[in-house]
């Protein structure tokens, strides 16, 4: 009984303090990672209970983990896409220890302070960065671009910041527009207005307008009218308060919105990119090999338009799937996400409870935003915020059990 309850208290506060440790480093995060699969899988076998219950969801990601082995056909590299194939088998763990693993409302809102400490933390660390040069948690000097100053906090770059930040500030947001009330609204909107301030100073493109888009969607759906009508506002003012280095580099690429928006390097990236899907349409070149197949399928028309090292991410997840796992992969994981987006969808719908709707609907914008921003960034192929995206799917898929728990209590 003992070894059980040491189990249950890891399982509970690893999974708890999961999303605060990666915003200090990835190497804590993996710990905590570790700590709730080991304890899950002891528990699940104690109990001889099944692992997840949900098969649909189960065979979609299976597919995606079956097509990821046919790739190893055309790998330059096995021990590289075995490890590929290990990072999958790993998020698999990390969104189904959060689906079965959260035990009820208490718990969730432990998760929700952690993710607000979390974002708090590197909001705080992003304004010091901007104001003294550096952050105070890793001693990492400010990132320059285009002559202006962007903070990345804790992380290797701006862009990596500004993914958490977009991930998880739809969350704190979310519950502020759609859920509390009086003075608890007024702390959670203080805390939403510190975390936009983090995210602004990354000055990351992809990742601002992800959380646009998201936090527009929760108030269009919890229609609140005055703060639709401010962030159109905003979109129509922006253009003119920008910085004016920002300002000065569109006017130089002739205000072009695409150029804009993901640089001239982006642009040859992507039509390299587009030309290896070409050459492996089906089943790609291989997980987790883009950047040791990328070299050899660049093209003279895109290097001349501007030139790119012959290692590198594709910076948009889609086409980067597509590369390594071909049209088939990308399309398992349209599927899965499809899967995913159905079942938060109608567990809304079906939900009584009024914060777990809320929390719902909120992460729903978490995981658009997340899915935006990969227009932009290979989010999912960094090991550090990848995490963040499957922790929040088994979040969104444990909400169907908690609502199942919170109406059985009401009823006793």
């Amino acid at each position: 009984m003992k070894v059980r309850q040491v189990l249950d208290f890891i399982l509970y506060w690893s999974i708890v303090i999961m999303p605060f440790a990666v915003a200090i480093a990835p190497a804590l995060a993996n710990i905590f990672i570790g700590l709730f699969c080991i304890s899950f899988i002891i528990i699940k076998l104690l109990r001889k209970e099944k692992l997840f219950n949900n098969r649909k969801i189960l065979f979609s990601f299976s597919l995606l983990i079956v097509i990821s082995l046919l790739s190893f056909i055309n790998s330059v590299s096995l021990s590289t896409s075995v490890h590929g194939i290990s990072k999958l088998l790993k998020f698999l763990l990390i969104f189904v220890v959060c689906s079965e693993g959260i035990e009820d409302k208490r718990h969730l809102k432990r998760i929700i302070f952690s993710i607000c400490c979390g974002t708090a933390l590197l909001s705080v660390d992003a304004i010091w960065q901007f104001f003294f040069g550096f952050d105070f948690v890793r001693g990492a000097a400010l990132h320059h671009q285009i002559g202006l100053p962007r903070a990345s906090a804790s992380f290797p770059n701006p862009n990596l910041l500004g993914i958490y930040m977009s991930s998880f500030t739809p969350l704190v947001a979310g519950l502020a527009i759609l859920y509390f009330k009086g003075k608890k609204r007024l702390f959670m909107s203080g805390l939403s207005v510190l975390a936009l301030i983090g995210l602004f100073l990354t000055f990351s493109r992809g990742a601002g307008l992800a959380t646009y888009l998201a936090i527009l969607f929760l108030c269009i759906s919890g229609k609140k009218k005055l703060l639709i009508s401010i962030l159109l506002a905003v979109l129509l003012v922006f253009p003119f308060v920008m910085p004016k280095d920002i300002k000065k580099w569109a006017k130089e690429v002739n205000y072009n919105p695409v150029v804009f928006m993901l640089n001239q390097d982006r642009i040859s990236i992507y039509s390299n990119t587009v030309n290896m899907i070409k050459h492996h349409p089906f089943i790609g070149v291989g997980v987790n090999t883009f950047s040791k197949n990328y070299g050899k399928y660049k093209t003279e028309e895109a290097e001349k338009y501007a030139s790119t090292p012959d290692t590198i991410y594709s910076h948009n997840i889609y086409l980067q799937m597509a590369g390594e796992t071909g049209l088939l992969g990308l399309g398992a994981f349209f599927i899965f996400m499809f899967l995913i987006f159905k079942n938060a969808w109608n567990t809304y719908f079906n939900l009584k409870n009024e914060f777990l709707r809320a929390v719902c609907l909120s992460l729903i914008a978490c995981l658009f935003a997340f899915l935006v921003n990969g227009l932009t960034e290979t989010s999912l192929y960094n090991s550090r915020v990848a995490m963040i995206f499957w922790y929040l799917i088994g979040i969104s898929l444990s909400l169907k059990r908690l609502g199942k728990g919170a109406q059985t209590q009401s009823s006793i």
